[in-house]
């Protein structure tokens, strides 16, 4: 149900009460009884009206009151978001003397990493020198 609805619901309402009293005023001028007054088509189908505004009124407050909460909530999550956010930034500055004592341990381990680099050049030139061992006696013979 349109949200923007519930004014011509509400309209719709109080014209078919009106309505509804106009109708019961004029059978009773009659001289109708009670029994003969509600086996009344006219007056039957406007209480049928009310009856569907009624309805539509108290499905319009129930999707406001759950677009209430759904707001509320969605409110909830981002200030939770907000905060596990800041918390991050808070445990970095506590943590920043963590970082340094790994650090060190980095530095560590790349040294030997670096010394492999310089070994693996140095095989290189082995076997250059092998190839142009080889190449040499080649042009011996």
């Amino acid at each position: 149900m349109n949200l923007r609805a519930r004014i011509y619901v509400e309209n719709q309402r109080k014209n078919g009460q009106a309505k509804f009293e106009t109708r019961l005023a004029f059978l009773r001028e009659k001289g109708l009884d009670s029994e003969s007054i509600q086996r009344d088509a006219t007056l039957r189908r406007i209480k049928a009206l009310i009856r569907k505004a009624d309805f539509r009124l108290a499905r319009i407050a129930a999707e406001e009151k759950l677009n209430q909460v759904r707001a509320q909530a969605k409110a909830e999550r981002l200030a939770a978001e907000k905060a596990a956010k800041e918390k991050p930034k808070e445990e970095e500055k506590e943590l920043a003397g963590e970082k340094k004592g790994k650090k060190e341990k980095k530095e560590r381990k790349e040294k030997p990493a670096k010394q492999e680099k310089q070994e693996k050049p140095q095989q290189k030139k082995g076997k250059e020198e092998k190839k142009a061992a080889k190449a040499e006696k080649e042009g011996d013979q």
